[in-house]
Parts: structure tokens; sequence; C-alpha cells
């Protein structure tokens, strides 16, 4: 191998690197600066970029640029990562997040997620990948930061920004593939990818063969970087029951035992309902602090809009499976579940509700229909305040997709930017695979046309609309209410219940002597208030949009026990 170097001033120097045992090569460069472009010369004359590059100025295919990560000035020096529990979790996707889709554009935005009551922001992947835009999850460029999105010190800025707002960073990872262009990975060394596995994105990689320990440590360093180089507060693993590992110590034990030795928290996304993945009472599994738990969302779904088709047909919506699923945190535990044909899932009421993330809408469930709908484009604005009230003051985290808040008019749509034949494949796939759905492949969007990407932008102006601003003005006071009593003592499993009468869910905090009432049926009859209770705050309020009747459905209202 040999190391190509263009200077800042645009000299180019080319040395020989030298052979190391383990089949590594290294050259020192003794007058390297940041600002220094530089690649790797393979053996066959391949010019090619880092793969551990801190940023790829010229996107994933052109040089890799030095960075000096210790450059930045951090304005607060003594932020503590917060514990995962009693987070409120607010989803965004940087490039359409604002107008100008930047690190330092969502800064401005900041004051009004601390307002609202988010103590967490998630940033969709970040990691370099191919073209202008991309929903992240093809990224090949692990180590840095999307150029597309700002500099690595942007990237440090929104997180520093953040916490002198008391708002934590958390960072979606893609551990389990890489996007189909620009993954130099192989180049580099075969045994990086496993010879005979794959996942349904392509090839996965060895995490327990041959030569796996250097594959390891790439993510378990990438892991590590993201919290000591930028202070992300914690990470959100993507579909991790696609990391085949047979070790002894599972990738996902390695790399929750690297984040916690920093203070930190990782969440995963994981449709097997197993409780392996997570850390368990008894101080088993691989120690992941919380999962994606989507059968809450999957069981609202359908019973607001009465969906079945896809993995929505294992779902019924029924109250009672509502409640079932509130008592639980998973729906399926270990029941056949249809589409796969065999068990889903294991028992998990022993553990904690901090375990669980519960959302009515997130970047899969909005993205992957065909138009990008969210779920208050397909309901009344009744049916989603009282959806909204039931996940903001269930036990479980609760987590919300950029613009909910508001009822954002825009879709959210899937979108990417690759060229030549693998664009229009891309293209092709999509309109193929939604076309059927709704009889017409030209009514689906193309991902590839600029104009996808821009309607999926979120229109700011609309909070201060009247139909907009009371549904925010509902979000900030759900909120209020979530931080004032609904922790602690709240959320323990024993102090609290839930039960289904017909269309009618009524969730009892007994310790916060607080009783919520949800009912989404149209007509819908809710009881009154028992002796000594008085109403908190309904979703039919005249000040959040609603009619100002609380007794029948759609609705939900909190009765809180006066004091005696």
């Amino acid at each position: 191998m040999a190391l190509e170097i263009r200077q800042a001033d645009a000299a180019t120097e080319r040395h020989e690197m030298q052979r190391e045992a383990g089949g590594y090569f290294s050259w020192h460069d003794a007058q390297g600066r940041p600002g220094d472009q530089y690649r790797f010369v393979l053996e066959d004359g391949r010019a090619l970029p880092d793969v551990c590059s801190r940023f790829q100025p010229e996107g994933v295919h052109g040089p890799s640029e030095c960075i000096d990560p210790e450059e930045y000035r951090w304005r607060v020096e003594s932020w503590r990562r917060p514990s995962w529990r009693d987070q409120i979790v607010y989803e965004l996707h940087v490039g359409t997040f604002t107008p100008e889709g930047t690190f330092l554009a969502a800064v401005g935005k900041l004051d009004h997620l601390r307002e609202l009551g988010v103590t967490a922001i998630e940033l969709m992947p970040v990691a370099d990948f191919p073209g202008r835009r991309n929903w992240g999850y093809d990224g090949v460029s692990l180590y840095a930061p999307a150029r597309c999105y700002g500099r690595p010190d942007d990237l440090r800025r929104l997180v520093d920004e953040a916490h002198t707002r008391g708002i934590a960073v958390v960072l979606d990872v893609v551990y389990n593939h890489l996007g189909p262009d620009g993954n130099y990975l192989g180049a580099y060394a075969a045994a990086y990818f496993h010879r005979d596995r794959e996942t349904p994105w392509g090839k996965t990689f060895n995490l327990d063969g041959h030569d796996s320990g250097p594959v390891r440590d790439f993510f378990v360093r990438n892991a590590a970087y993201w919290l000591d180089e930028f202070r992300i507060d914690g990470l959100r693993l993507d579909a991790t029951h696609s990391m085949h590992d047979e070790s002894s110590l599972h990738l996902l034990a390695e790399i929750a035992n690297a984040v916690h030795a920093r203070g930190g928290f990782v969440i995963a996304e994981d449709e097997r309902n197993t409780c392996t993945v997570l850390r368990r009472p008894d101080g088993t599994g691989h120690g992941i602090d919380a999962v994606w738990a989507d059968d809450f969302h999957h069981q609202v779904r359908v019973a607001l809009t009465g969906q079945k088709g896809a993995y929505f047909a294992n779902y019924t919506g029924t109250m009672a499976a509502v409640a079932e699923t509130l008592r639980e945190g998973w729906f399926y535990r270990g029941q056949s579940y249809p589409t796969w044909g065999h068990p889903r899932g294991e028992p998990c009421a022993h553990l904690p509700v901090s375990a669980f993330v519960w959302c009515i809408e997130n970047h899969d469930q909005v993205g992957n229909r065909a138009r990008g709908e969210r779920l208050e484009h397909l309901v009344s604005g009744a049916v989603f305040r009282a959806a909204t009230m039931l996940l903001t003051l269930a036990p479980y985290v609760p987590l919300l997709f950029m613009g909910q808040e508001w009822g954002a008019s825009a879709p959210f749509l899937f979108f990417t930017d690759h060229h030549g034949e693998l664009g229009r494949l891309v293209s092709e796939g999509r309109r193929r695979e939604f076309g059927a759905l709704h009889g017409a492949e030209e009514s689906v969007p193309d991902p590839q046309k600029e104009e996808t990407f821009l309607a999926s932008k979120l229109n700011w102006g609309e909070c201060a609309e009247p139909a907009h601003a009371t549904l925010l003005e509902f979000y900030r006071s759900l909120f209020r209410e979530r931080k004032a009593w609904l922790q602690g003592d709240a959320t323990d499993r024993a102090n609290w219940d839930v039960a289904a009468d017909g269309e009618v869910l009524t969730l009892h905090y007994r310790a916060a002597r607080r009783r919520l009432v949800v009912a989404w049926r149209e007509g819908a009859a809710i009881s009154g208030k028992n002796e000594g209770e008085s109403v908190v705050l309904h979703s039919e309020e005249a000040r959040f949009g609603g009619a100002g009747e609380w007794t029948r459905g759609p609705a939900a209202v909190l009765f809180a026990t006066e004091d005696a």
C-alpha cells in the first residue's frame, strides 16, 4: 500500500507504507496538519478513501480530510450524561428538519424543543452516504459526519448547544450493513464480510468468523468515537436482529459495555421482542438499555385506520389488545406470529418500563408508506389527540417524530440520490413495491427526484397557524403533566394497572392518584368523575382545538383524586 497526501497548499506527496504484523500497513506523516487530504493506494493502483475517515469533503468517493478533534471549544464543560430513565425523545432527520437542512440550522430549533418538553433528540444516521440526500441508512463512511449537513465541528456545535438547554443527544447508527455505493471495506480486507450470511440489504459483517477481531474493533471503536469526540449521550442501533454473532460475548454486549463505561445509554431496534438484547434485572443479556417496541404503534395504527396490510395483519387493534400491550410492553411474547409462521417474543413484564420506547409515528412508519403520510393525515384531529394523550401519559418512554407536535402537513417520503443504474433500480423498485397497493405505479413519488426530498421538509411557519398552534399547546401541556408526576414511583409496574371495557381503556396510576381514560371510537361513552376526582385536562378542550365535550369518544381525559 501507499499513501497519497494532498496538503492544504495543493502539493501532493506519495509514500510507500510500511508492512506490519497482522496484515496492517502504516506511515507516519511528521508534517501532517488539519486540512490535509489523503487516500490509500492499493496494490492494483486504486486510490481509496480511509474507511475510518473523520470527514469526506468531496463525498464518499473522494479523498479523506485530516480533522483535529480537539480544535472545537466546548461551551458546556460540566455536562454529565443523563440516565436513560424518564427521557422524552424527539426523532429528527437533519436534512429535512429545517429548510437549510444542516447541523447549524438545527441549532436554531432547539429552543422550540426545550419549550415543547423534549429531553433528548435522536438524530437519524449522519454517517456519510453517496449523493446529496438520503435517510442515512445507506451510510458507508461510518466515522465521517455527512458533508451535506456541515463539517464535524458543526455537529459538535449542535450537541453543545443541545446540552446548554439540558437536552441529550442520541445518534442512530447502522452496524448491520453498509450502503450499496461507496462501500470500500471489502477492498481493504475480504474478512470484513461474512462469506455465507446476508441481510435484506446485502452482505453482513464477519463478527464471529476467522479474522473477525478487527471487524468487531471497527464497530466498538465507532460507538466510542461518537461519545468521545462529539459528546453524544447515547446510541440507537439499527436492526440489531440482523447482527449475527455467535461469539461468547455478542458484539451488542461489547458495544453496550463501551458506551456504559462512558456514562451513556444504548437503544436497539430489534423485531424479535427478545429480552436477551436487553439488560435483564439479574444482570444477564446483552446490556442494551431499551428497544423500540413497535407492537403498541401497530395496535394503535390498526385501531385508528383499519390498515391490515403487510405486518399490520398480525394485529387486531381492539382496546383489549391495546390494554394487553400496555400491561406488558410487547404484545407478542411467545404467541404464534402469523406472518412468520412461528412464535415471536418472550415474556417481558419483569422488565422496567424504561426498557420500551413507544411511538404513534416514526421515520419508518411514516416514510415506508408510499406517499409518506403521517398518522395525523389519516385520522381526525379528535382521534389523533386521544391517541397522543395515551402515548404521552403511558408509563413507557415516548418518542415523537419531527413535526408531530404541531401536526405538520409535510409528508416524510423515501428519498435517495444514487447515480446511474443504481438510481434507476431504486426508483423502479419503489414503484413496483407500492404501485400495486395504490393501483398506479406513477402515483408513487420517485425517491430519486429532488422534489421528493424537498416535499419532506418541515414548514415551520405552520406553528403559528391556529389549527397547528393548538395541537402544539396540547403536546406542551401533556409533557408538563408527565414531568410533574409521571416518573419515579408512578412508572413502577406495582403502582399502576390498565383495563379495557369494550371500547374504553383506563390506565390507573395509584401512587400518583391519576386516572387516564381513553376512547377513540365515535360515540363510545366515557364514565364520569369518581368521588373526589377532578378533571386535570382532556383532549377535547377548546384550547387544544377540540369541541369541548369529553364524555364520548373520540376523547381522552385525565382525572386526579383530590387530597383528603
